[in-house]
């Protein structure tokens, strides 16, 4: 399983090319050179999975009626605009006008592990969104579940 740690934020070229941080490169090695990212439905920032993941979340989306609203929704702000990556063999990618647009990136790039997940901001949002999330975890008492699973 993909695990990605910590945060690095790394210059964006002229061209739009960005160096995945080496721990992530690291990380993705098992997946080949590719990465999926796409506009998070939640906040202004990128997501990214391994290409096995995204696998895992599609075969997830069997569990609701393949014509159901839901299933359609999730399907489309995941799947609809998800976009395979290449990394080449300095670990840069090229981000996209429009997924840079979404995440309000120009000259740098915050990439911050979540896990299975990463999420790449700019680095101004993203000091916000730190703040908020620890806040929120101290003001929710916030703490993981036991076993890994929900209850």
């Amino acid at each position: 399983m993909a695990l990605f740690l910590s945060k690095t934020t790394n210059k964006i070229d002229q061209k739009g090319r960005v160096s995945l941080p080496a721990p992530f490169r690291a990380t993705l090695s098992q997946a080949g050179a590719r990465v999926i990212l796409f506009r998070s439905p939640i906040h202004n920032c990128l997501e990214g999975f391994d290409p096995q993941f995204m696998e895992d979340m599609s075969a997830r989306l069997d569990n609701f009626d393949l014509f159901s609203q839901d299933q359609d929704d999730l399907a489309t702000a995941i799947f609809g605009e998800a976009v395979p990556v290449s990394v080449d063999d300095t670990g840069r990618m090229v981000l996209s006008e429009d997924l840079m647009g979404h995440a309000n990136l120009s000259n740098n790039a915050t990439f911050v592990g979540l896990g299975q997940k990463f999420q790449i901001w700019s680095p101004v949002e993203f000091d916000k969104r730190q703040q908020e999330a620890r806040d929120n975890v101290k003001s929710k008492n916030l703490t993981l579940p036991k076993g890994g699973a929900h209850e």
